[in-house]
């Protein structure tokens, strides 16, 4: 289907069942990297049977926060090749780093941008050996990371960037994930208000980004 001719939301037909499987499988294996660099030292295909020095010494990142990403980033793709859309992930959770190392792993951007890292069981063991490991990377969205423009320090700031990107920006959609840590700070508390700046009929209303690519910022449930 090319952008030209995409659909709107309200005319958009649900999902056929190709579609649906080949998102799952892009999911499942997302979240295959992202454990694998969270836990594994060695064995990355799990070839045989696990063993205590297959596994890390000391494990950072936080896989509960991981599929949530990842289940975002493979829908949020399909959107924005369906539609031709102009889209920026801000992601919130602090220690989500594994998610996006996985899909920029998984689309080849990271191999392009690091060569050593191949797309074989080779370049799987550097990819999950190099993850908050000395010598390798951190377990946040670093600025190694291709794609990555920022990379924050503190809590509470997710949803103030993206609707900032999103006023800035009329034509982007931005996807925001609120991080459960940050849900509990007065930042973010104050954020949850920027939908008023957009349109001021809908004061009541929770804001989410759209994904249609008809307007930016926060809209209306």
């Amino acid at each position: 289907m090319s952008a030209s001719k995409a659909p709107s939301v309200l005319e958009a037909e649900p999902l056929s069942d190709t579609e649906l499987e080949r998102i799952d499988a892009y999911w499942r294996a997302a979240n295959y990297l992202s454990v694998g660099q969270i836990y594994l030292l060695d064995n990355p295909l799990l070839r045989e049977p696990l063993r205590a020095d297959h596994v890390k010494p000391r494990l950072l990142g936080h896989w509960g926060t991981t599929p949530g990403l990842n289940f975002i980033y493979a829908h949020a793709n399909r959107a924005i090749k369906a539609r031709d859309l102009d889209a920026i992930y801000v992601m919130g959770p602090g220690h989500g780093g594994p998610a996006t190392v996985a899909n920029a792993y998984l689309e080849g951007t990271y191999t392009e941008v690091y060569p050593n890292i191949t797309r074989d069981e080779q370049g799987l063991r550097r990819l999950f050996r190099q993850f908050s490991f000395p010598g390798g990377i951190g377990s946040h969205v670093t600025p190694e990371t291709p794609g990555s423009i920022h990379e924050g320090g503190e809590l509470g700031y997710a949803l103030t960037h993206a609707s900032g990107a999103a006023f800035d920006n009329p034509q982007l959609v931005v996807f925001c994930v609120v991080g459960d840590g940050e849900a509990e700070t007065g930042p973010l508390a104050t954020s949850w208000h920027a939908n008023k700046f957009v349109n001021p009929t809908t004061q009541r209303s929770a804001g989410r980004p759209p994904t249609d690519g008809s307007r930016a910022g926060p809209g209306t449930r």
